[in-house]
C-alpha cells in the first residue's frame, strides 16, 4: 500500500508533467491498478486514467514505452489515491477513477454492459458503435496507428452496437456513475454517409433515453446534408478527425483514408459549423508522426478561423499496430505546439470548457485543456 499522502511536492509545472507522462508512460507497482485501462480497440488505448492536479489524463501504461518508464505509481488505497514518482522523487499526488457501477450490469440480451460502452477519463461514455472499418483488413488502407479490431478480436467487444443496447448502458451509467456526456465513435462502413446514419439512429435512441449531450464521429459524409440529420437526431457535437495533415504523411501513415484530403475536411468544416455551432465541431490531430509543429499550428489557425476545435494530442503507440515501436513526441515537441496553440484559441474565442461533448471537453489525451487554463488566467 502506498504511504500516507504527502502534500503536493510537483517538481514542475502541471502542463509540462502531464506531458511527460504522455510521452513516457508510467510504470505501475500494482498491474491491477486502473480498474478503467484498456487494450486494443478505438480511441485511446493501452491507457489508464488518473486525475493530478484537478486534470484527469488518458496515460500509457500498456504498451513498451510505459514499460521502462522513469515514472512509477504507486499501489493506490481503497480510495484510488496514490503518488507518482521519478527515481524516487515524489513529484505529485494522484488518484484512480474507481470500477464504474455500470460495468457489472449486463443488458436484457446478456451482454455485459462494459463490452457496450467504457468509461473514458473521469465522466465520459464512450462507444464504437461499429467495430469494423473499410479500411482495416487491408494493409494497403489501413490507418497504421488504428486497433479497432483488436478488442473485437479479443472478444472483449461486439461488432455492432444496438441503438437499444447504446440507450440502456448510457442511462445506467449516468444513474449509477454520474457520467455527463457521450462519444458516439465508428469504424467506417461501405456507404457514403461514412457512418453518419448508424450514429444518427444511435444518438436518438440514446437521448429518448436519457438527457446526456452527445459528440459524434466520422469521417466527412458524401452529402453534407447529413448534418442536419444528425442535429436533429440528438448529436451536440461532431468529430470529423485529420489525425495527420501533410500529404505525405498522410500517405505513408494512413494510405486509405489519405484519399480523402484535407481540403474535403475543411469544406466539410465549414459546411458543419453553422449546424452545431462554433466550438462544437472538432477535428483530432495526432503530433508527432511526421507533421512538423509550424504546419499543425497554421492548420490549427485555419481551423480555428472556421470555427473548429483543433484537439491536438501526441501520438502513442499502440501494442500489435504497425507503429507500436514508433516513438512518441517528447514533452518539449508538444510544449511547442500546445503553449501557442492555447493562445490562438483563446483568441478566436473557442475553449474546450465551452464544447457541449466529446474529446476536446474531456480533453484527457492531451494537456492542452491545462496550457488553456494558463492562458486564460
Amino acid at each position: 500500500m502506498p504511504q500516507p499522502m504527502m502534500q503536493e511536492t510537483m517538481a514542475m509545472p502541471t502542463e509540462q508533467l502531464i506531458n511527460e507522462l504522455q510521452s513516457f508512460g508510467v510504470r505501475l507497482a500494482d498491474p491491477r491498478t486502473g480498474g478503467t485501462s484498456r487494450r486494443g480497440g478505438a480511441g485511446p488505448s493501452d491507457h489508464t486514467p488518473f486525475t493530478i492536479d484537478g486534470a484527469t489524463v488518458m496515460i500509457p501504461v500498456h504498451n513498451a514505452p510505459a514499460f521502462e518508464s522513469p515514472y512509477l505509481v504507486e499501489r493506490p488505497d481503497e480510495a484510488g489515491r496514490s503518488r507518482i514518482s521519478r527515481d524516487g522523487v515524489v513529484l505529485a499526488d494522484v488518484s484512480f477513477p474507481l470500477r464504474p457501477k455500470f460495468y457489472d450490469r449486463t443488458t436484457e440480451d446478456g451482454i455485459p454492459y462494459w463490452k457496450i460502452a467504457t468509461l473514458h477519463g473521469r465522466d465520459v461514455l464512450a462507444t464504437t458503435v461499429l467495430q469494423t472499418c473499410i479500411r482495416y483488413q487491408s494493409r494497403t488502407k489501413t490507418c497504421q496507428f488504428c486497433a479497432i479490431g483488436q478488442s473485437l478480436a479479443a472478444g472483449r467487444t461486439v461488432e455492432r452496437k444496438t441503438p437499444a443496447q447504446l440507450a440502456e448502458v448510457a442511462r445506467v451509467a449516468v444513474e449509477l456513475d454520474s457520467v455527463r456526456h457521450m462519444v458516439m465513435t465508428t469504424g467506417t462502413p461501405h456507404t457514403s454517409d461514412r457512418g453518419a446514419a448508424i450514429l444518427a439512429e444511435s444518438a436518438q435512441a440514446v437521448k429518448a433515453a436519457v438527457d446526456l449531450p452527445i459528440q459524434a464521429q466520422c469521417e466527412p459524409p458524401d452529402d453534407f446534408a447529413w448534418f442536419e440529420r444528425m442535429k436533429s437526431s440528438g448529436v451536440d457535437a461532431l468529430g470529423m478527425h485529420l489525425e495527420v495533415i501533410g500529404p505525405a504523411v498522410r500517405q505513408r501513415i494512413m494510405p486509405g483514408k489519405a484519399q480523402v484530403q484535407v481540403e474535403q475536411y475543411m469544406d466539410a468544416f465549414e459546411a458543419a459549423v453553422p449546424v452545431f455551432g462554433r466550438g462544437q465541431v472538432s477535428t483530432y490531430i495526432l503530433a508527432g508522426l511526421g507533421d512538423e509543429p509550424s504546419e499543425i499550428i497554421a492548420l490549427s489557425q485555419r481551423l480555428i478561423d472556421l470555427g473548429v476545435y483543433p484537439f491536438v494530442v501526441p501520438f502513442v503507440p499502440i501494442a500489435g499496430t504497425p507503429l507500436e515501436s514508433h516513438p512518441t513526441p517528447s514533452a518539449a515537441f508538444m510544449h511547442d505546439i500546445l503553449r501557442p496553440l492555447a493562445e490562438m484559441l483563446r483568441a478566436g474565442g473557442l475553449r474546450a470548457t465551452d464544447i457541449k461533448a466529446g474529446c476536446g471537453k474531456c480533453g484527457a489525451c492531451s494537456a492542452l485543456s491545462t496550457y488553456e487554463r494558463g492562458a486564460s488566467a
